[in-house]
């Protein structure tokens, strides 16, 4: 058997847009869910006009047009419909399909195209994604950067440029490396390091490699392991999410491990799903299949043990659901779980905790309107609880949060739940004087 290319994976992927399309009754459960709705009202940028529009791109009775597609351009990929759907309407598979039969197509705009090609340009190569990495630190460190802020220049910037500096986080001084395992350790687990998260947070890598080591895993990261895909695939690039999930399959299997955990909810959800990717793949659906089977995110992992004795660590937290995690792997729980389970931290729900809160990837980015709307509601929801500590499981949402929280000079630190639960597990503090 061969790898289906051309037209039979073409009419393959087609057949089966058709059948998760007929999926939906157009019952409306969909639209009290929906971000981008709620803030319209509109038909068009409802889930079910989504797929509506879709249908007939699809089937010929429309026309891709920009106008169109900008409908569709909108939505955040969040999955909150498929939470709210009673008849199991697999969204995020019809807009994923949806965007790369337009890219495949060559008739999608050129803004699309470019995010396409960008990111394709960079996150497969993990040293290309260092150095973009590098520069963004500099960029975020450096002086200049404060001195065109208090110049005026940056805001004279196009808006794609002067929106992405908005966005960036406070960049830790050193990217994630890797530490030492302890001896003695004889269950092992891998870890996906991923693209952006060893850069931008390599502090929670750090606390999810301390925390597995607690539980009694040695933690493998095994050469060859890349970027999971997630971003070229809602960018409507298939081809390369594709040869990424290759590439992750081969390394994850070859290491021996139990299973591969993930601490971007985001990547793990896509990794969950590798075995739909790659279904008609003869030479990789088994193996995608398994290591779907494998993949665990860190906090639905480590809810899954008995944990060890913690310290009490006074906190209180809020805790916003990220939407690969809620909506896509259906882990609402475990993060609840472990905040409760954390002694002297209080838990502060939020009205709408799996409301997207606007970060969607590159969407604080492309659609950075709607994004901010979103994250103001957000903010107002995060301002009511008082808490001083807002949880989350991605990378995107913590830099999405952190914005907010400068925007709004909210005093809430941004942390994902695995780096509570680290300070919890860790040792006492010694005091001075005290015997080590």
């Amino acid at each position: 058997m061969t790898i289906e290319t051309g037209r039979e994976a073409a009419h393959a992927a087609h057949g089966g847009l058709r059948e998760d399309i007929a999926r939906c009754v157009h019952c409306g459960f969909c639209l009290q869910s929906c971000p981008t709705y709620l803030q319209l009202g509109k038909e068009t940028d409802s889930p079910r006009g989504r797929i509506a529009l879709i249908d007939a791109i699809t089937s010929g009775r429309a026309l891709p047009t920009p106008a169109l597609l900008s409908h569709l351009d909108l939505c955040l990929q969040c999955r909150a419909c498929e939470t709210a759907c009673p008849s199991g309407v697999a969204f995020g598979r019809i807009m994923e399909t949806a965007r790369a039969t337009t890219i495949e197509r060559r008739t999608a705009p050129l803004a699309w195209r470019l995010r396409a090609v960008a990111l394709r340009a960079v996150l497969p190569s993990p040293a290309r994604t260092a150095a973009a990495m590098g520069l963004l630190r500099a960029w975020r460190r450096s002086p200049m950067r404060a001195a065109l802020r208090r110049s005026g220049v940056l805001a004279a910037l196009p808006r794609p440029l002067r929106d992405a500096d908005a966005s960036l986080p406070e960049m830790p001084p050193a990217s994630f490396v890797p530490p030492p395992q302890p001896a003695g350790l004889e269950r092992a687990v891998a870890m996906l390091t991923g693209c952006v998260m060893p850069h931008m947070y390599p502090r929670t890598h750090a606390a999810a490699v301390r925390v597995l080591n607690r539980l009694g895993y040695r933690v493998v990261f095994p050469e060859g392991e890349t970027c999971c895909g997630a971003l070229s695939l809602h960018a409507g690039d298939r081809r390369t999410a594709r040869d990424l999930a290759r590439r992750n399959i081969d390394a994850f299997l070859d290491a021996g491990v139990e299973a591969v955990i993930v601490d971007s909810a985001g990547c793990g959800s896509t990794m969950k799903e590798y075995a739909d990717l790659l279904a008609r793949d003869a030479a990789y659906a088994e193996k995608a299949a398994r290591l779907s089977a494998m993949t665990r995110d860190v906090l639905e992992f480590a809810a899954a043990h008995d944990l060890p004795p913690m310290r009490r660590i006074a906190r209180t937290v809020t805790y916003q659901d990220s939407c690969h995690l809620v909506h896509a792997q259906r882990v609402r729980e475990a993060p609840r779980a472990l905040l409760r389970a954390i002694p002297g931290v209080e838990l502060r729900e939020l009205a709408a905790p799996d409301r997207c809160c606007g970060s969607a990837g590159i969407y604080n980015i492309v659609q950075r309107e709607m994004s901010l709307r979103l994250l103001d509601d957000k903010m107002d929801d995060v301002a009511g609880t008082g808490a001083t500590f807002i949880g989350t499981a991605n990378p995107g949402c913590m830099m999405q949060l952190e914005q907010g929280a400068r925007r709004r000079r909210i005093d809430a630190r941004v942390v994902h739940v695995i780096e509570l639960l680290d300070e919890a597990l860790a040792p006492e503090p010694r005091r001075n004087g005290a015997s080590p």
